[in-house]
């Protein structure tokens, strides 16, 4: 296929993977270009995020990296999703700018716009266009959240062109070897009126993400809260409990992020009953009913 900027394939370019082979693990070099250096520097994550693996999805994702290939995390709120693109950022060595999108976000929010200051009027990327242009992993998160006319901006740099156009400035971004998108939904709240097109779905590779084994989840738990890892394995009851109960009262089970809110209650204090409600039956229901049903489970393990 001929390098023309408008038939570009996903294969890095070799001075891209010269630079990677000579890269320390999760060490962030910072760009020769002080312009650039200075854009990336509040998106780099200096300090490993804790993640643990639960299957083979960082080593799926190193593969996929390494050919630029867009990604999707798809799995339930709460889950690790965010985390584990964090942990892949640090793990990189790429800065990580993430957009958390929302019906109300449009394309100029995407791309960027022309403001004016004091000197007249300036052009500002917007974190896409950033992200292209100076080398840096751009995470849509929740992206079924935006409109399908804005996320269609996308499509240029998740296909064999990898180029962004900037229509209003008259500017084409060819999209820097480091870039790459990523982004993630919950296919659980998918409807008629919030899921991706194909034309967009086919674009990328995809990971499913699911709450950890009982183990695992334990022990993420007792690390993020600061609780015992029976503590923590009793939360974990509590929320395989209550996930059983998706569609069945409740429209999503308990997430990990909750049992981390309820452990570090628990960690600070709090009485593990009263934690529980607070953090974990409260927020998720307002049925009478089915908070019997929850309380009585959390007083089954406390």
């Amino acid at each position: 296929m001929p390098n023309r900027p408008t038939m570009r394939t996903y294969a890095p370019r070799r001075d891209t993977v010269a630079r990677s082979a000579a890269r320390q693990p999760a060490a962030y070099r910072p760009a020769a270009d002080h312009a650039t250096a200075e854009v990336l520097a509040p998106y780099v994550i200096r300090e490993e995020p804790y993640y643990l693996a639960v299957a083979d999805e960082v080593d799926l994702y190193e593969a996929a990296y390494s050919v630029r290939m867009p990604m999707m995390l798809k799995g339930p709120t709460g889950c690790g999703k965010t985390r584990f693109v964090e942990y892949m950022a640090w793990k990189l060595g790429k800065p990580l700018i993430t957009v958390s999108c929302n019906e109300d976000m449009t394309a100029s929010d995407l791309v960027g716009r022309f403001l004016l200051d004091a000197d007249g009027t300036r052009w500002q990327d917007g974190p896409l266009a950033a992200a292209a242009r100076h080398g840096a992993i751009c995470y849509l998160d929740e992206v079924v959240e935006a409109r399908q006319d804005t996320t269609v901006v996308i499509h240029p740099l998740t296909d064999a062109r990898r180029v962004l156009p900037l229509e209003k400035k008259g500017e084409l971004i060819e999209a820097h070897p480091d870039f790459q998108v990523v982004i993630s939904y919950n296919p659980g709240y998918q409807s008629l009126m919030k899921d991706l097109k194909q034309s967009t779905k086919q674009r990328f590779g995809a990971l499913d993400f699911n709450y950890p084994e009982h183990e695992v989840e334990a022990e993420i738990v007792a690390h993020e809260s600061g609780v015992g890892i029976d503590i923590a394995k009793n939360l974990v009851h509590i929320a395989e409990r209550a996930r059983n109960l998706k569609g069945h009262g409740l429209d999503e089970g308990l997430s990990t992020r909750m049992l981390i809110y309820a452990g570090s209650l628990i960690a600070n204090g709090v009485p593990a009953l009263a934690a529980c409600r607070v953090a974990l039956v409260r927020p998720i229901t307002d049925d009478p009913d089915m908070r019997d049903a929850l309380d009585s489970a959390v007083t089954t393990y406390f």
